[in-house]
């Protein structure tokens, strides 16, 4: 847990309503259960959309409202502490509880105006860009005219691009010149809706930036790399002029046709909603963030999920989405198999993106991605996190992104 000293009064606050929150969703889930087992079964009766009645249900009732004056009143003596408590400073640790909370309840905490919820921002040693000219100066003294934005991945925040005392932004400012910028965002709401935040965010970056723009580059790892191929998507049609600048795209390890572990959570759903008396368990694994469900295919569009359960069983109905003709993309992909081919690699991949989805290889040809051989990478023994550490890894995108190299 982050140290006391870096709690912020809004942090205790958002605390305090998630956890009011959680305590009326836990009675309403066992309020359901109790319903459940209470009805006779066999008998007809009406439905009572798990609710209680009599006695039982007004202890539920007295709960919830009880929970929703305290949870109120310890609010706002929570607001009134607010200055004595630590400065906004960056920590790691807390940025890190931040991050992961807002993956897994991101698009809930958004929706209630929690004050934990992410707000999107490039940032630079963890601290938010005023996106004008002479403020960008001021912050990068260094500016040159390649901009290169890193986006993060799920769960996670742009503090956590330096990992193992490595930061790919940091070698290729030392290695090609560019300037590194950093976007933070909360990794719990839809990839499109972040696509198309982030695109506006690039258009006012290209903008502001303190000279001209010669060369903007991406480097998304994970779900970043969704992130950065919905914006290019949402920014050609709103005919943005950052589009033009943009002439490469690095994807790190991501999942462009899905991930493994968020179709386990919905198998569970289905498996929990089968079954009577478990069913209102399955509640559970809905509280997962529309986020997280997205990396079920790979959505990238408000089309693929726009009008539809996300939490029921569904085909992969996704808008094919080529990669931009006019920018050069690379794809690299993790393996923690030691050899080519090995069974480790064939069906972990990096441990949570397999083989073919982080290289955009899919069985129908309009939803292949079409990265050439020379512009994909496959490490050994190098899992998800590793990517971001990874020596080899580090060396391959500096070849890529070399003018005068291969790519």
């Amino acid at each position: 847990m982050a140290p006391v000293k870096s709690l912020r009064g809004s942090d205790l606050r958002g605390v305090a309503r998630l956890a009011t929150d959680a305590t009326a969703g836990l009675a309403d889930l066992v309020e359901a259960m109790h319903e459940r087992i209470a009805r006779v079964p066999g008998l007809p009766g009406a439905r009572l959309e798990g609710r209680t009645r009599g006695v039982t249900g007004l202890v539920y009732k007295s709960i919830r409202g009880v929970t929703r004056v305290v949870g109120g009143s310890i609010e706002s003596l929570l607001g009134l502490l607010a200055p004595a408590l630590g400065p906004d400073d960056p920590v790691p640790e807390r940025e890190a509880l931040i991050a992961a909370l807002n993956g897994v309840l991101g698009d809930y905490l958004a929706a209630t105006a929690n004050p934990l919820a992410t707000p999107m921002a490039l940032r630079r040693d963890g601290r938010a860009l005023a996106l004008e000219p002479g403020a960008l100066a001021g912050r990068l003294p260094d500016a040159g005219r390649r901009p290169l934005v890193l986006i993060h991945g799920l769960c996670m925040n742009d503090l956590q691009w330096t990992r193992g005392g490595h930061d790919h932004g940091a070698a290729l400012a030392a290695a090609l010149g560019f300037t590194p910028v950093y976007l933070h965002y909360n990794s719990g709401l839809h990839v499109s809706i972040n696509g198309r935040a982030l695109a506006r965010l690039l258009e006012s970056l290209v903008e502001q930036w303190p000279g001209p723009v010669e060369r903007l580059a991406l480097l998304g790892h994970s779900m970043g790399g969704l992130l950065a191929r919905s914006a290019v998507h949402h920014g050609l049609q709103a005919r943005h002029r950052w589009t033009a600048r943009l002439t490469d795209m690095v994807f790190l390890g991501t999942p462009h046709h899905g991930a493994p572990l968020e179709r386990a959570g919905h198998r569970l759903d289905i498996v929990l909603g089968a079954t009577p008396y478990a069913a209102p368990l399955a509640r559970l694994g809905r509280v997962r963030s529309a986020g997280i469900t997205d990396l079920h295919h790979g959505n990238l569009l408000d089309e693929d999920w726009v009008g539809r359960d996300r939490f029921a069983r569904r085909a992969d109905r996704r808008q094919p989405v080529p990669l931009p003709a006019a920018v050069r993309c690379f794809a690299v992909a993790g393996s923690i198999g030691q050899r080519s081919g090995d069974l480790k690699e064939r069906l972990l991949g990096d441990g949570l993106v397999p083989l073919d989805s982080a290289l955009g290889r899919h069985p129908d040809p309009s939803r292949g991605l079409d990265f050439p051989p020379g512009r994909q990478w496959t490490g050994q023994g190098i899992n998800h996190l590793d990517l971001l550490a990874s020596e080899q890894v580090g060396v391959q995108v500096q070849r890529w992104m070399d003018p005068g190299g291969s790519g």
